[in-house]
């Protein structure tokens, strides 16, 4: 501490957040999540949050908000927003919304399925601003929905959640966090479900929302580049502790070219796939509540292949990811599995890694629960057996037999999607159909994940079909890349020939967005 009393209390009364000590850990006891972390944010600031994934970003960034994760508490420590603590309930009422507002990487989290977007807006107006009348809300909820780049019209006000796309939903999800007019705004990878030119758009209109004066944000991204570009400083976890601080240097790119790569076992050309197994779609039309959502779409899978299908959000991706995995009736056509010289399909073959590992898992059931299942009804394990190959597969995910005790709402977005992986390895599938499944994840555990992919097609012949948006893992991952757009096949081919050479406007599109997402360090 520097100067007299005086200086010191105006030093302190000017910064917006302080975190001092904060140690958060599992009510059962256990080494903690967050150990010891202090940080402070200013008015005006962009503060940065990097780390692997579990690294304890998530809790960092929930406690200026008062949320601490079920099965989790606070073991010591303090956190002050605005002067006032989050962490006591009375005072967290008058802190969300108004001076704090959160905006994540779950757009679907911070919307209700049974209201009609412009009502969801219209409430958080009356809630956290001193805007009551009628005719006023109205206005200011067009021009929230205006300052998001949305239509505001009645017709899209009138809309429901399900109605959006990817990117609709987390920009009407900013809306939401701005209807307050917060200073601190807690960014928690806002962009990782986003297609290139979405998310280019999205980092455009956050750095327009953090450059108004006094707002402040905490940003926790898996993008050192954008980091670098917004945040005045950067912090790093590692194991729940703050390792450095300080300013954050972008580092000196180098163009990555598409890596030779070799097919696993079993995997053919495309143009042959039609006579060997795999997975096969033809003539597939889907729509959802009657609103066409995929057209006339004909591909082959072959077995032991990887092929990455990209697209802008709201394309048809996960529509066709969940039609392959039979979750989805078509209105049309079909997809599904055969095994070499087999006629006939067999679905259950067919599995998918959801994005949202949070929805696909039960957060009641714990993770040595939601493990067993699968594996002792595969081959009736006996109960040693199938705990052991439990442990195992949460290794190959990267992860230590610690979290079996623990339900999903104990663990990290990262965390959550690698429980999901290792629970769907357990049905021994012959196709993994992956939907976005590295967007949560740090890139040394996405590569990791992709590194087991890899090793699985190898080994097993594993076929995998890799939705995405990161141009990067299709780069060094796939063999061949399916493009969609308004629920077309508009380019399929060679990754090496459609990354370098596309012949669609769509795909020339996304490349030219994507930016960095093509931008490698030198090995």
């Amino acid at each position: 501490m520097t100067g007299n009393g005086t200086t010191a209390r105006r030093m302190q009364e000017a910064l917006l957040a302080e975190i001092s000590g904060l140690t958060v850990g599992p009510v059962s006891g256990g080494p903690p999540v967050l150990h010891d972390a202090c940080l402070s944010v200013a008015p005006g600031q962009v503060l940065g949050v990097v780390g692997r994934s579990g690294s304890g970003k998530s809790s960092l960034a929930y406690s200026l908000l008062g949320h601490v994760r079920p099965g989790l508490e606070v073991r010591s420590g303090t956190v002050q927003v605005a002067g006032l603590d989050p962490l006591a309930p009375a005072e967290a009422g008058r802190l969300r919304g108004s001076v704090v507002s959160f905006l994540g990487q779950d757009p679907a989290s911070s919307l209700n399925p049974a209201l009609r977007i412009g009502t969801q807006i219209a409430e958080a107006v009356r809630l956290r601003s001193a805007v009551k009348r009628a005719n006023e809300v109205r206005a200011r909820v067009e021009e929230l929905l205006l300052s998001v780049r949305l239509p505001a019209d009645r017709a899209f006000r009138r809309r429901m959640p399900w109605q959006l796309s990817g990117g609709q939903a987390q920009r009407v999800g900013l809306a939401l966090a701005l209807a307050g007019t917060p200073r601190l705004l807690v960014l928690d990878e806002p962009t990782s479900g986003l297609d290139t030119v979405l998310a280019d758009a999205m980092r455009g209109l956050l750095a327009e929302v953090l450059s108004d004066g006094d707002r402040a944000a905490l940003l926790v991204s898996h993008d050192p580049a954008w980091i670098a570009s917004v945040a005045d400083e950067v912090i790093r976890l590692e194991g729940g502790r703050i390792v450095t601080a300080g300013p954050v240097k972008r580092p000196v790119p180098v163009l990555s070219q598409p890596r030779s790569r070799t097919a696993g076992p079993g995997a053919q050309r495309p143009q042959e796939a039609t006579a060997v197994g795999g997975l096969h779609v033809r003539g597939l039309h889907a729509a959802h509540a009657r609103v066409a959502v995929l057209h006339d779409v004909s591909l082959a899978f072959p077995a032991g292949s990887c092929t990455a299908v990209v697209g802008p959000s709201g394309s048809g991706k996960t529509t066709l990811a969940r039609c392959l995995a039979g979750l989805h009736r078509p209105e049309r056509g079909s997809a599904e599995w055969r095994e070499a010289g087999t006629e006939r399909g067999r679905g259950a073959a067919v599995h998918i890694v959801a994005q949202d590992a949070r929805g696909a898992l039960n957060p009641r059931e714990s993770v040595r629960s939601a493990l067993l299942r699968p594996l002792r009804r595969i081959g009736r394990r006996p109960a040693e057996d199938a705990l052991e190959e439990a442990v195992r597969l949460l290794g190959l995910v990267g992860l230590d037999e610690g979290v079996l005790a623990r339900r999903p709402g104990e663990l990290s977005g990262g965390q959550r999607q690698r429980v999901a992986l290792a629970r769907t390895l357990a049905a021994q599938p012959r196709a993994l159909v992956c939907d976005e499944i590295t967007s949560a994840l740090d890139p040394d555990t996405a590569s990791g994940i992709l590194d087991l992919l890899d090793s699985l097609r190898s080994t097993t012949g594993l076929t995998v079909v890799m939705v995405t948006h990161d141009l990067t893992a299709v780069a060094r991952r796939a063999e061949r890349v399916v493009v969609l757009d308004a629920g077309r096949v508009v380019e399929d081919g060679p990754v090496e020939r459609v990354l370098v050479a596309p012949e669609h406007p769509r795909t020339r599109e996304l490349l030219a967005h994507a930016g960095d997402a093509l931008l490698a360090e030198p090995e």
